[in-house]
């Protein structure tokens, strides 16, 4: 796996900032989100492994990507 790039992200803030993507920005061109397929939570197991959500998500180009939100910095990857 290449190491993760970091993106720009729209989203849905609710209970909490960031709840989940809606649009993300990669290489000049802007991904709108059609579903979010899967999501699970990185805890904070390992001291040097921070804090994140991960998203599974289906674009409306019919692609799919994995974005990383690490929460305490508030820092969005997209996973190659």
């Amino acid at each position: 796996m290449k190491k993760p790039v970091n993106i720009k992200v729209e989203g849905y803030s609710g209970f909490r900032a960031g709840e989940y993507p809606k649009y993300f920005f990669w290489d000049n061109n802007r991904f709108e989100i059609l579903e979010i397929t899967d999501r699970w939570y990185q805890g904070a197991n390992n001291p040097e492994t921070p804090v994140a959500n991960y998203f599974k998500v289906d674009t409306t180009c019919g692609l799919q990507f994995i974005l990383k939100h690490i929460i305490e910095i508030d820092e969005w990857y997209l996973c190659q």
